[in-house]
């Protein structure tokens, strides 16, 4: 097998392989000799078919067999060979031309095919120690678990019906449609509806023009979407609603006891106010983490500066522009609603792409270089997570996991990135601030990666 590199430009390296046909006919005779013991044909006894025959039968597609399996393993020993690592599957590509690949497969002319691809950069890694990072910390205070528990106790609290006119807090069963221009609108209608009065569930304006109805009334709802609506063809327009309210009911009085408590299914009121602290505690911390991997992030980003394979840009590009995409899609939206054009979102999220895979390779040199692993446990625990998401079809989506191994592989990224986050953490400065619910839940305008983090 004869090896000539053709290109080396940067991280792109392009190598030729000639595979001579002597080479190919050695393997296709042990091939055929293997094949002798085992062919069965007709006239003849086992083990007594002539080689000349078996190849005159079966040549070609054996040939096929042995040039598939160059292609397979070749790539890769190659590459290994040379000490690179590839940033993608190389790209491998040989003659178009039937006549010469029909001489390849009888054995009459050379295999010859190219490989291209990038290799990953190599990479001088910087001392962290001088990193400082500030971790943002909201204490939990008494009075935010107790409307926080005093919402839950009003959101389970019963209502009962009532004779007279709705008004602020009462619960109204109704049938509505909506419509623009005089003509109902896709998702505008729903039978038996339940609205309370003053929850801010529907569109502004909807809820107050309930106030006074009865039971048995008939409506006409008149109102403007608002501009920044998520439904763009919705967005700024005016509608009417058919309303038909079928019950009225008032609230019951609600308490804030261990019977509360008991009626959502726990022990006790101390139960119940431990479990809405514990809750609200993972909320912040979930923010916390968010804010310091983002400054760790942002201080890693400011330290390396290295030539990116191309395709890896690409491909990542690819993926943030049509998740953007569907977003705008979704909310009937576009660039000139977002204050922008495409070309300069297509430069804003290009810049994403490369602060994206140049942080993604430095990590994980970090973790190679400190023996970060994910191992099979977290794999597993990561996998049943995701199957949980959906209630119904868990043995659907187990058997997708089990059939496709790429799928369990996208799995260990972010988990393995995770893993180098925290391994960082323990070696830069980081020094706690306590701040404000607010402080710590206000989202940079500007953040697109944290928008669009998966």
């Amino acid at each position: 097998m004869q090896v000539t590199e053709t290109k080396a430009e940067g991280l792109k390296r392009e190598i030729e392989i000639v595979v001579p046909a002597s080479d190919l006919e050695a393997r296709l005779q042990t091939r055929l000799f293997e094949a002798k013991d085992r062919v069965q044909l007709k006239g003849f006894r086992p083990g007594k078919v002539p080689v000349s025959h078996l190849r005159k039968m079966y040549g070609k597609s054996l040939m096929a067999e042995i040039v598939n399996q160059i292609l397979n393993e070749t790539p890769n020993s190659i590459i290994a060979e040379r000490k690179e690592r590839s940033a993608m599957r190389p790209e491998v590509a040989m003659t178009e031309d039937e006549g010469e690949a029909e001489k390849v497969l009888s054995g009459e002319s050379d295999f010859k095919f190219t490989l291209s691809y990038e290799t990953l950069p190599a990479i001088e890694l910087k001392e962290t120690s001088g990193i400082k990072i500030e971790r943002p910390i909201v204490e939990v205070s008494d009075e935010e678990v107790s409307e926080q528990v005093e919402r839950i106790a009003q959101n389970a609290r019963t209502y009962e019906p009532k004779d007279g006119a709705a008004e602020d807090g009462d619960k109204v069963t109704m049938d509505f449609v909506g419509k623009l221009d005089g003509e109902p609108f896709e998702g505008g209608a729903a039978t038996d509806s339940d609205l309370v009065i003053g929850s801010g569930q529907f569109i502004p304006g909807f809820e107050d023009q309930l106030v006074g109805v009865k039971a048995g009334d008939e409506k006409v709802v008149e109102l403007t979407f608002p501009e920044d609506y998520g439904a763009g063809h919705l967005a700024g327009k005016a509608a009417t609603f058919d309303v038909t309210v079928k019950a009225v009911a008032a609230p019951t009085e609600t308490t804030i006891d261990d019977e509360t408590a008991k009626k959502l299914g726990l022990e006790s009121l101390e139960q119940l106010q431990k479990l809405v602290r514990d809750q609200i505690q993972s909320q912040y911390g979930m923010a916390t983490r968010q804010k310091v991997k983002r400054q760790l992030l942002d201080a890693l980003d400011k330290d390396y500066d290295f030539e990116l394979p191309e395709k890896l840009v690409e491909a990542e590009f690819n993926n943030i522009w049509n998740q953007v995409q569907n977003e705008l899609k979704q909310s009937g939206k576009s660039f000139e609603d977002e204050d922008t054009t495409e070309e300069k979102a297509r430069e804003e999220y290009r810049r994403l792409a490369e602060r994206r895979v140049r942080l993604g390779l430095v990590l994980s040199e970090i973790g190679e270089k400190a023996g970060v692993q994910v191992t099979d446990e977290e794999l597993q625990r990561a996998m049943f997570e995701q199957i949980r998401r959906y209630p119904g079809q868990e043995q659907e989506v187990y058997k997708m996991f089990q059939e496709n191994p790429d799928a369990v592989a996208s799995l260990r990224a972010p988990i393995y990135e995770e893993k180098v986050v925290d391994h960082l953490l323990e070696q830069v400065e980081v020094n706690d601030k306590t701040v404000t619910k607010e402080e710590l839940m206000a989202e940079d305008e500007d953040d697109k990666e944290a928008a669009l983090a998966s």
